[in-house]
């Protein structure tokens, strides 16, 4: 028996509107004192988690085709290194995004 993927796709941008049940379970949530909200399902993680905590191993983020002009000497210093220098500007992409998704935390005085 053959089975067949299905696929959705959703813009984020433009998400679908909530039906009248979906709104009203949301104000019933948004109306509940926290103290009502059973969390025994979800304990508390604790700092020593985050310390042993790694990347799901079996994730792949997919790959998109795209065209990029690169300066002449850039592309040159990449490719000296050997093959794999797509991998390694994806690298340095990837190392800047999660880079600029850090909070900068400030000490106040």
């Amino acid at each position: 028996m053959k089975k067949k993927t299905i696929q959705y796709e959703i813009d984020l941008s433009n998400p679908p509107a909530l039906t009248a049940a979906q709104k009203a379970e949301l104000k019933a949530l948004r109306a509940k004192p926290e103290s009502e909200i059973d969390y025994s399902d979800i304990p508390p993680l604790k700092e020593d988690f985050w310390k042993k905590a790694v990347r799901n191993p079996f994730y792949r983020p997919t790959k998109a085709s795209t065209t990029v002009r690169i300066d002449s000497d850039v592309l040159h210093w990449l490719r000296a290194h050997g093959k794999g220098y797509q991998s390694r500007i994806n690298a340095i992409l990837r190392r800047e995004m999660l880079e600029s998704f850090k909070v900068k935390v400030v000490k106040q005085g």
